[in-house]
């Protein structure tokens, strides 16, 4: 007697995206703010790839992520202005498009 299926997981073939609850992307909205980690990253990201040539794709993450760890508070200090002035510029962008967006909620 043949064991039955388990069907634990519901299909979704064929179905549009937004039926099941995800919201599609709106291109116009403004792009989220970089943490200072980020833009230190970005920063020191291609001196670590010259440092260590033919270095993997994860190894590059880790030798950040512990460059970053070692930092001091000073160190840190311009990443994290410049991850603030780039916060603030989130916000203002992000007021003016909910402010504007609300006419153009449902073109569809």
């Amino acid at each position: 007697m043949p064991k039955e299926a388990k069907t634990t997981r519901a299909s979704k073939k064929g179905g549009d995206k937004t039926a099941g609850g995800k919201k599609k992307k709106d291109p116009n909205m403004p792009k989220r703010g970089l943490s200072a980690y980020m833009f230190f990253a970005n920063d020191q990201r291609d001196k670590v790839r010259d440092d260590n040539p033919g270095i993997k794709f994860g190894e590059v993450g880790k030798i950040l992520g512990e460059k970053w760890k070692g930092l001091t508070e000073k160190q840190k200090a311009p990443y994290e202005a410049k991850a603030a002035a780039d916060k603030k510029r989130y916000e203002e962008e992000k007021a003016a498009y909910t402010a504007g967006g609300d006419d153009e909620e449902d073109e569809e």
